[in-house]
């Protein structure tokens, strides 16, 4: 059973996602097979990355992301692909990421739930 969500949650969602460039699982598996660079970020709970994440996801909750993001990326121009579960809650970590000043952010729809589905590998 798909997971509903509140409509507001939503609202806010689709309003980030008006702005926020997105690509699929696929095109993430792609990018990591052509060994492309890129920083893969995982924006779930520290307990849902801990249970399972793709691999090469570093992991930065979409709580602290703005706070630890300079850490981990300091090149504004760097190329990032946040994930979540489903492709929400990493659209909304894109869009605040875009308005700290990092101009390549990409939101992987589909999330976790997609990169199981497709059946590619996991750590």
């Amino acid at each position: 059973m798909a997971k509903q969500h509140a409509p507001r949650f939503l609202d806010i969602v689709n309003d980030a996602k008006s702005r926020v460039a997105e690509c699929t699982v696929d095109d993430v598996r792609r990018m990591q097979n052509e060994q492309e660079k890129f920083t893969l970020i995982d924006v779930r709970e520290e307990s849902e990355f801990a249970n399972g994440h793709l691999p090469d996801a570093i992991h930065l909750g979409k709580g602290v992301i703005e706070r630890d993001i300079e850490k981990s990326v300091a090149d504004v121009n760097e190329k990032i692909v946040l994930y979540c579960g489903g492709g929400f809650r990493s659209a909304l970590a894109a869009d605040a990421l875009m308005k700290m000043g990092y101009t390549n952010v990409i939101s992987m729809d589909g999330g976790w739930s997609g990169w199981k589905n497709a059946g590619y590998e996991t750590v």
